[in-house]
């Protein structure tokens, strides 16, 4: 068995750098989005006061639900759901995998540490040890970057999906009847 979890090593590690890199892209990615957010506020507010499928309609960057809803007015609440879980899925994966590679990277090394320890031979264990501590401070790093990244990006998302349901709600009938009683009121 000690053979067979040694050939997991490799791997997990070119996990958990990939993860740190995906991370990386992840942040970036969060902090655009949410310069984005920060930027088309206006025009989402002014979006959902005029109608999410009025002539003037224009989807501010940023907000993923709103432009679904805009692209398609058949769109349903359990439809902006999925696609809400959607937007959260990787860095949500990320965050749950990477201790868990940073886990299994600790352990692998820790047994040719003790033996190691057994032979006397310092230099083993101190070469072990530092796989192993960097391994799980790696997967520690990832998913505290990714758990950030998913908590904010569920807040902006449930706020997102708060604003659009009464429009979504009411033209359950279909997006026709808003755009007559938005002709009508005009």
């Amino acid at each position: 068995m000690y053979q067979v979890s040694d050939l997991f090593m490799a791997p997990v590690l070119i996990l958990l750098v990939l993860l740190f890199f995906y991370s990386l892209y992840a942040l970036g990615g969060f902090f655009v989005q949410g310069y984005q957010r920060s930027r088309g506020k206006a025009r989402f507010r002014r979006l959902l006061k005029n109608g999410l499928w009025s002539q003037a309609a224009e989807t501010p960057k940023g907000y993923p639900l709103a432009a679904l809803a805009v692209e398609n007015p058949q769109v349903s609440k359990d439809e902006l759901d999925v696609a809400a879980l959607g937007e959260m899925e990787g860095v949500r994966m990320v965050s749950r995998v990477a201790p868990m590679l940073g886990l299994i990277a600790t352990m692998i090394p820790m047994g040719p540490a003790l033996k190691s320890l057994s032979d006397g031979d310092v230099q083993g264990i101190s070469e072990n040890l530092i796989v192993a501590f960097s391994a799980v401070i790696f997967g520690l790093v990832v998913a505290s970057i990714t758990f950030f990244i998913a908590s904010t990006k569920k807040k902006w998302l449930a706020q997102e999906l708060v604003a659009l349901l009464p429009h979504v709600e009411n033209c359950s009938e279909g997006p026709g009847q808003e755009k007559e009683a938005l002709r009508e009121a005009s």
